[in-house]
């Protein structure tokens, strides 16, 4: 991804944050992480997020979704004598269609299909103030709706480098050229 990509997309991200009424530093705002997962398609595949802690126990992140944006299918499997990450999403702006493992079929759901490839259709949806929490080696995916979404994020420690990924075409840590 270009740096002034990245960029645009930082700026886009601290307006929904405002939104949401998530108020960050200065600092916070410098370093909110683009994720395009490498396949140069930020705005349909991506997602943009500040992680406030991650200790050998917790994490806490906010992330956004732009209108249509999604986070590609993956799961959190055993790392560092964890058996996986467990996280409980909070929707705090927009609406966030999750996809998980279970009953669902492709032609049913409501998001629309992201460009990376994706197998699981049990749909959930998250509006403001609803939550719902994934337990390790839980297939998922997860699409911001026609506003976008702010999601909050709780979770046992995160090792984004071990995600398992359904699409091999699929790189998690940004890299970042020059323009």
């Amino acid at each position: 991804m270009k740096r002034s990509e990245m960029i645009l997309c930082q700026k886009d991200a601290i307006s929904y944050y405002e939104k949401a009424g998530i108020v960050l530093t200065d600092s916070e705002k410098a370093g909110i992480e683009v994720a395009d997962f490498g396949l140069n398609r930020v705005r349909n595949v991506g997602l943009q997020l500040v992680t406030y802690i991650n200790t050998e126990r917790v994490c806490a992140k906010e992330m956004v979704l732009f209108p249509h944006q999604s986070c590609p299918e993956h799961r959190h499997v055993d790392s560092y004598g964890m058996k996986g990450k467990e996280e409980t999403f909070r929707c705090r702006f927009g609406k966030v269609y999750l996809y998980v493992d279970g009953e669902g079929k492709k032609e049913d759901i409501q998001a629309k299909l992201p460009d990376s490839k994706v197998t699981v259709f049990h749909e959930i949806v998250l509006l403001p103030g609803q939550q719902y929490t994934l337990y390790p080696g839980t297939n998922h995916w997860f699409q911001g709706g026609e506003e976008g979404a702010v999601v909050s994020e709780f979770s046992t420690r995160s090792t984004d480098e071990t995600d398992v990924f359904t699409d091999p075409n699929i790189v998690r840590m940004p890299q970042i050229e020059e323009d």
